[in-house]
């Protein structure tokens, strides 16, 4: 599949801003969460190239970035940043959704620290941070996730392979054989 018919299939069922910024938070959302969490389970086993954020003695949970990333964003949103129909606005109308995705995630993972006040990340309280991960998740896609683009993708994907596999020849009978 072309990437300019990628492209035109994006455009067409993302006419809209806010369908647009709400698929790309709700992408960013899901990718992070599972991100995040094969991070926090690394760390825990100790394994990878991932450790707890310290500054000082303080140990800096992830809520704390997604916090300040859903504020920034709060804030680009509130003077009317990216709310235009020029290039820079709408880029920054996606870099914007895409942030809050990410701080929205950041958050709700260790929704259960807030909740309860302390580290209960890897206690049967914690699950109350997968809980409100999921209630959000399923808030955000609800508002349209983008089915139709992706049954787009499908049906265009179906037909490249048609497509491939109509051309090819079967082989025909051996010369001089």
């Amino acid at each position: 599949m072309a990437r300019p018919r990628l492209s035109a299939l994006y455009h067409r069922h993302f006419r809209k801003p806010p369908r647009e910024r709400v698929f790309l938070a709700s992408l960013a959302f899901f990718v992070t969460f599972g991100t995040i969490r094969i991070i926090a389970h690394a760390i825990r086993a100790g394994s990878g190239p991932f450790h707890i954020v310290l500054v000082g003695q303080t140990h800096v949970h992830h809520l704390v970035w997604g916090i300040l990333l859903l504020l920034v964003v709060g804030y680009i949103w509130l003077v009317q940043l990216g709310t235009g129909r020029d290039q820079t606005s709408v880029s920054l109308s996606r870099l914007t959704s895409v942030l809050y995705g990410v701080g929205a995630a950041l958050t709700l993972d260790e929704f259960a620290l807030w909740l309860h006040l302390k580290d209960v990340y890897w206690e049967r309280e914690g699950r109350a941070s997968v809980d409100a991960v999921f209630l959000f998740g399923a808030l955000i896609s609800v508002a349209f996730w983008g089915g139709p683009f992706l049954r787009a993708i499908g049906r265009e994907i179906r037909r490249f392979f048609r497509k491939v596999f109509s051309t090819a020849q079967p082989p025909g009978p051996v010369a001089g054989a």
